[in-house]
C-alpha cells in the first residue's frame, strides 16, 4: 500500500539500472510485471533487486507474443526498457506504436549513452559512462589512477534512480494533461547531473582538476579516512569549525595549534598528526569515543558489519528475507509506507496467472511464452 499503489509498470528484463529502477518503484507500491525471455538466464531468488514484481516469459520473436506485451502496456502507466536504441522499434514495441495505443504511458528508456549521439549504438558500462562526464577523473588519490566508485554513479545514481524520477514526473504530467511521453534516461546525462555541485565549485574557482587537491576529495585532513591500530578505518568529516574543534578536543589535540586549518598549506602537517593519533587505537575504540557526538567521526564498516550497527538496526535500514540480508525500501513515507513486496520471482513464475488475466487460454499461453 505504498504511495504508488495503483500504478502499473511493465519492465522489459535487462541488467543493472533498469531492474534497480523497477525495484524502487515496486518498493513504493507500484504493480510491476517483468517480461523475461524464455531462454534468458536463470533468476536467483536471492537477488533482492528483483523483489516486488511478477515475472512473465514472452517469446517476442512471435507476433502473438508482441501483441500480448502490447495488451499489458495498454493498461500500464509506465514502461521500462534498457535495450540499445532501435531494438524496441524492431520488435514492434517502439514509442510510436505503444503510445499510439496508450497515449498516457510514460515510456522509460534506460541506456548508457542516450537515444542519439555519436556513441548511442556503442557498448559500454558504468565505468565508461562516468569517464566521459568528468566524474571518474575526480575520484582517487593524487598520482594514482582514478578509483572505480563501484557502479553506483552511472548505473544506479545517474541511471536507475534518475529513470525512476523521470518516470514519476512523466506519470504526474500524464495525469494532468492526458499525454504520455518518452523518458530518455542516459547514464552519461545522469552522472553529469550528479556532478553539478562539483562543476559549480569549479566554476567558482574552488575546485582543482588534480585529484586529492580539494576539500571533498581527500586532500583536507578533516575530510578523509584514517587507518587505526587494528587495520580498521575511521571516516572523518568535521567540515564546520565547531565540529572540527570537538573532534580535536576528543582526540586530545590543542585546537589553538590548528587555527589555519582552512589553508591548504597547513593540511599535510595536520593530516600527519591525525594519522598518528588514529593509528594509536583500534577502530572500535574511536567508534565508542565519538558515538553520538557532533565530531563527525564514524567507523568504516564492512558490508557484513553494517546491518548490525545499532542505528541501522533501530531504523531497519536493512531487512532479512528468506535468509538474505538486503536494503530496506527508502525513503520512508508517513502515511503510505512502502515495503519489500513480493519475493524475487523465478523466470516466468507468473506467466499463466498474468496472461490468463488478459484472456489467453492454456494453449495460447504455451505458444507465446515459449512453453513456460
Amino acid at each position: 500500500m505504498g504511495p504508488l499503489s495503483g500504478i502499473k509498470v511493465v519492465e522489459f528484463a535487462g541488467i543493472g539500472p533498469g531492474p534497480f529502477c523497477a525495484m524502487v518503484l515496486a518498493d513504493m507500491g507500484a504493480e510491476v510485471v517483468r517480461l523475461d525471455r524464455p531462454d534468458g538466464a536463470p533468476m536467483d531468488r536471492r537477488d533482492a533487486v528483483l523483489r516486488g514484481r511478477r515475472s512473465v516469459t514472452l517469446d517476442l520473436k512471435q507476433p502473438a507474443a508482441v501483441e500480448a506485451a502490447l495488451r499489458l502496456l495498454d493498461g500500464a502507466d509506465a514502461l521500462i526498457e534498457g535495450f540499445r536504441p532501435g531494438v524496441m522499434e524492431r520488435l514492434g514495441l517502439g514509442p510510436e506504436v505503444v503510445l499510439g495505443r496508450n497515449p498516457r504511458l510514460a515510456y522509460g528508456r534506460m541506456t548508457g549513452w542516450g537515444q542519439e549521439g555519436p556513441l548511442a549504438q556503442a557498448a559500454g558500462h558504468d565505468m565508461n559512462y562516468i569517464a566521459l562526464t568528468g566524474a571518474l577523473h575526480a575520484m582517487g588519490r593524487k598520482g594514482e589512477r582514478p578509483a572505480p566508485p563501484l557502479n553506483l554513479v552511472g548505473d544506479y545514481g545517474g541511471g536507475g534512480m534518475l529513470l525512476a524520477v523521470g518516470l514519476l514526473a512523466a506519470i504526474l504530467s500524464a495525469k494532468a494533461t492526458g499525454r504520455g511521453q518518452v523518458v530518455d534516461a542516459a547514464m552519461t546525462d545522469g552522472a553529469a547531473l550528479l556532478m553539478a555541485p562539483i562543476y559549480a565549485m569549479m566554476g567558482r574557482g574552488r575546485w582543482q582538476a588534480e585529484r586529492e587537491s580539494n576539500m571533498l576529495d581527500g586532500a583536507a585532513p578533516w575530510y578523509d579516512t584514517y587507518t587505526c591500530a587494528d587495520g580498521g578505518f575511521v571516516a572523518v568529516g568535521p567540515i564546520e569549525p565547531q565540529f572540527f574543534a570537538l573532534m580535536l578536543e576528543k582526540l586530545g589535540i590543542d585546537a589553538a595549534e590548528h587555527k589555519d586549518r582552512m589553508q591548504p598549506a597547513a593540511w599535510p602537517a595536520l593530516k600527519a598528526r591525525l594519522a598518528e593519533v588514529f593509528a594509536s587505537q583500534p577502530r572500535d575504540h574511536w567508534a565508542a569515543l565519538f558515538d553520538g557526538s557532533d565530531a563527525c567521526v564514524a567507523p568504516v564498516l564492512s558490508m557484513a558489519e553494517a546491518p548490525a550497527h545499532p542505528h541501522n538496526v533501530a531504523r531497519r535500514t536493512f531487512v532479512e528475507r528468506d535468509g538474505v540480508v538486503q536494503s530496506a525500501p527508502a525513503p520512508r513515507f508517513s502515511e503510505t509506507p512502502g515495503e519489500a513486496g513480493l519475493p524475487p520471482p523465478t523466470r516466468g513464475e507468473h506467466t499463466a496467472e498474468v496472461l490468463r488475466g488478459l484472456g489467453y487460454d492454456a494453449a495460447e499461453i504455451a505458444l507465446i511464452s515459449g512453453g513456460k
